[in-house]
Parts: structure tokens; sequence; C-alpha cells
């Protein structure tokens, strides 16, 4: 879906895609070059990057999307098709299923983007310097701050603001489905095990937890644990508590954390 939305209606209506994708096609114009070689060249820093800090699921699952995401290039470069349409309608058109694509790729605990890989990397050792939680939206809107400027220089000023078009509306079809992936998600656990799942998480994924006694009406004495993580943690998140039976979670996104 982001391969097909990309090469046959972004592309041909003068709009580009965001993050490393963006700096891609950037290229790609500037050069000459195969698109989805571009992709390849401008990800593979990223993804080598994701394997060494975030751990080898995260990184098979990126490389998975990102080999799909550089094959559909490759096939729908070569279909002659045209939407024609008006710039603005096509971009929104083509935003809404770029980020349908997207959002079902990061549902999943994968992405095809160096960019939330590497907002990922900041946000890890900043929480493992401070021991604070941070989100990962200031870097992703600094990054795309900085392909988007490159774009009003380096191509043109229309081809500038119809991409920023796309980064809104793709964005927010991924909010609505993802339930705002770049911020920080509160993680309750109800559990009769804390000891074991309180281990695995600062084993897993270097973080604490907030401890309460409580009570269920039928489990009886439990304990209730509260974990802060991003979006991306979240599937190693679920592997824990799922290795710990009698557990029960949920899972909330929080907007800001007041210190």
């Amino acid at each position: 879906m982001a391969s097909f939305s990309v090469a046959l209606i972004l592309l041909p209506n003068d709009a580009i895609d965001y993050g490393t994708a963006g700096v891609a096609i950037i290229i790609s114009k500037l050069t000459g070059l195969q698109l989805s070689l571009c992709v390849l060249l401008v990800f593979l820093p990223f993804i080598i990057a994701g394997y060494l800090f975030l751990g080898q699921k995260f990184t098979v699952k990126a490389s998975v999307g990102s080999v799909v995401y550089m094959l559909g290039l490759e096939f729908f470069e070569k279909i002659p098709f045209e939407l024609n349409t008006e710039h603005f309608l096509a971009v929104a058109f083509g935003g809404a299923i770029l980020g349908a694509g997207l959002a079902l790729i990061l549902r999943n605990g994968g992405c095809i983007d160096g960019s939330e890989i590497l907002a990922n990397i900041v946000v890890k050792k900043l929480s493992d310097k401070t021991g604070r939680n941070y989100s990962l939206t200031p870097i992703l809107l600094g990054f795309n701050a900085l392909v988007y400027i490159t774009v009003f220089f380096v191509i043109d000023a229309t081809a500038a603001l119809l991409s920023l078009l796309v980064y809104v509306v793709a964005t927010s079809v991924i909010d609505h489905y993802t339930d705002h992936f770049e911020a920080i998600k509160q993680v309750t656990i109800i559990t009769q095990d804390p000891n074991g799942i309180i281990r695995d998480i600062k084993d897993k994924l270097n973080k604490t937890c907030t401890i309460m006694d409580s009570r269920g009406a039928i489990a009886g004495e439990n304990n209730t644990l509260i974990c802060y993580i991003s979006f991306f943690e979240l599937p190693l998140m679920k592997e824990i508590i799922s290795s710990h039976s009698g557990s029960f979670s949920t899972v909330s996104t929080i907007d800001e954390i007041l210190r």
C-alpha cells in the first residue's frame, strides 16, 4: 500500500514521502538513480543501527517491511498509471493510503522508515541515561522539518507544500489506527507474579515499575504494576506479559509526564 501510494500517486503529482523515504526520493530526483536503490542505500545504515541498539526482532521486522516496500516501488514504477485529478485531491488520497499501509506495519511491530529507528535510538539512550521517558514526537518533527526545508530549496515550494500535506494526512491516519504511536505508553499489569515480570522488564527493556498492592474479587491478593514505555517496545512487553500466566494488562496513551 505504501509503495503503491508513493510510486503511482504521490510522485506523479509532485509530492514525496516523509522521513528517510523522502530523503531517498530527493536523492533519486537529483541523481536520476532508481528510487528503490536510493531507498536501500539510505535505509541500510538505519537498519544496522537498529540491530545494534534496538535488538534483533525489531530489526528483522523493519528489514522485512523495507524489502517489501523497495520491491513494491520497483514493481509499481514500471506500471503506466496516472491519477487524472487535482494535485490536492491526489495527494490527500495518496497520503491516506500511505498512512493506512504504515499503520498496518507499525501495529505489527515493524517500520519502513529510518527516522523512526533514529528516534527510538535517541529516546532509548536518553531514557537509559536519565531514567526518564521521552516522546518520539520532537525528533520525528525535527527530522521531517529538515526534509521539507530541503525539498523547498532543492526542488520547489509546491512540492514542499504538497509533501507537507502528505505528512499531515498520513500521520492523522496512522494516529487513528495506532493511538498516537509516537507518544509514551502506560502499561498497567495486574499479576500474582510481580517479581518475575519486574525482572524481565528490567532485563529486556531496562525499565522499572511502580508497584501497588491490589485485590481481585475472585483472584484475591495480587499486585498492580505500572510501567511507561514507547510504542515500539510494546511487542516485547506483550511477550513478557504473556510468558507469565495469570497476568492481566491494559495499555493507554500518555500525552505528558510532569516531574
